[in-house]
């Protein structure tokens, strides 16, 4: 019987199908080529040549000559799989071969991949051996968000043998990867070895677990729409959470909270003790303590009752200083950016530095000077704020002002008479 490719659920949008040269892969690709409708929106194809085995050259000229054929435009992607990343050589090149995907895809455009009811099936045992919860177990969705545009899989409700049968009908031609038969790999050694034994008891074993994926994927929907409200009660800001309120929420759904704060952050996922790390070092730490918890470049802080999530971004250098006359927006070493709004500039250069500690700053109508490290304090600017802070200090010395949270009387008397205003844009913390 011929396969049948639901339709995607965006109308219009252009097709980029990810074609490695394989039976599924091509399969696929022959399917949307002769499909009228893939045709119409615009379709094309990406070859990923991971340059892991001898033949990559030659499977990329099967599939320029396969879509020659088919009149269906090809790019190739040489991509550098990165052995040492901790992922696996099988990890290492599914990274590569989405950041490939990612660059390739344009806007709005869907990228097309080949996977069946076996890989579900696989994908969900993985993760089940892994001990993930239902988040992992809905394994591959058909349908989601993916870089600027789309991830659409059409044939997940078919099997491998589905997909072999007709390749055979149409007399297609495909390249048999060796790395399929590698049981080194866990996904070939489920696939070769565990998955034929489960078929020898239970021979619709791959159909069932890819029902438990979809089961999984329900109940995760449904989990996440509560999260999204629990999320929404418990943030002060973008990258802040009320630490208090975060705590009078049951165990299991303060853990899904935090995990979905950081990927809507856009910040590697926590890790797998990350959750307990937050709940022990920073949620049980005493306000006063400015705990932190750091995995893969970012970052969750503690103070006073709240949450900081961000990128492990690099402080203001303590070395760092240089002259400004306010004319043009200074861009620090963090990213960020020091203006002078109001069009006016300074009659001569101050310093822009680090704070050193020890500073004092004379403020508006006080009659002495006060420890810049006791204001901080006490106006309860952030040591995330803190540690990217720049100061101002006049060429003889006096400071004018730590950001733009803390102004000297003397250098607000100026702004005040010229109608200025002083403003540091905080990228590196946005």
């Amino acid at each position: 019987m011929p396969l049948s490719l639901p339709a995607p659920p965006l109308a219009d949008a252009p097709i980029l199908v990810g074609y490695s040269g394989g039976l599924d892969s091509t399969v696929l690709l022959h399917q949307l080529a002769n499909d009228v409708d893939a045709r119409a929106r615009g379709l094309r194809a990406i070859h990923v040549h991971h340059g892991l085995n001898p033949d990559a050259d030659a499977w990329a000229t099967h599939c320029s000559r396969t879509c020659g054929l088919l009149d269906v435009p090809l790019l190739v992607v040489h991509v550098q799989v990165e052995r040492g990343s901790g992922l696996g050589l099988e990890g290492a090149a599914r990274a590569a071969r989405h950041r490939a995907f990612n660059d390739a895809l344009r806007d709005r455009e869907i990228l097309a991949l080949a996977h069946h009811r076996d890989d579900q099936a696989e994908t969900f045992l993985l993760r089940a051996l892994r001990g993930s919860g239902v988040d992992g177990l809905a394994s591959m969705r058909p349908w989601r968000a993916y870089a600027r545009g789309w991830l659409w899989r059409p044939l997940l409700d078919h099997p491998r043998d589905a997909l072999r049968t007709c390749a055979t009908e149409h007399a297609l031609q495909w390249i048999e990867d060796p790395a399929n038969a590698d049981l080194s790999f866990d996904r070939m050694f489920l696939r070769n070895r565990l998955l034929p034994l489960l078929r020898e008891r239970w021979p619709h074993a791959g159909g069932g677990l890819a029902r438990s994926a979809d089961l999984s994927a329900q109940a995760a929907d449904l989990l996440a729409a509560e999260d999204v409200v629990d999320l929404a009660r418990v943030q002060r800001s973008n990258r802040t959470l009320d630490a208090d309120a975060l705590q009078t929420l049951p165990n299991a759904r303060r853990a899904r909270v935090l995990r979905r704060w950081i990927a809507e952050l856009g910040l590697p996922p926590l890790p797998g003790q990350g959750v307990t790390r937050i709940e022990t070092d920073l949620l049980a730490a005493r306000r006063d303590a400015e705990a932190c918890f750091e995995w893969a470049g970012a970052r969750v802080l503690r103070w006073r009752h709240l949450l900081y999530a961000a990128p492990a971004c690099e402080a203001l250098p303590h070395d760092f200083s240089c002259e400004w006359d306010g004319r043009a927006p200074l861009q620090l070493p963090t990213g960020d950016l020091l203006e002078l709004a109001g069009a006016v500039a300074f009659e001569t250069c101050v310093w822009v530095h680090a704070r050193h500690g020890g500073e004092r700053i004379a403020l508006p109508g006080r009659s002495h000077r006060h420890a810049l490290k006791q204001l901080l304090q006490v106006q309860g600017v952030p040591p995330w704020e803190r540690e990217h802070m720049p100061l101002l200090s006049a060429t003889d010395g006096e400071l004018l002002a730590a950001g733009d949270a803390i102004v000297s009387a003397r250098l607000d008397t100026w702004l005040r008479d010229r109608g200025a205003r002083l403003h540091w844009r905080r990228e590196a913390m946005a």
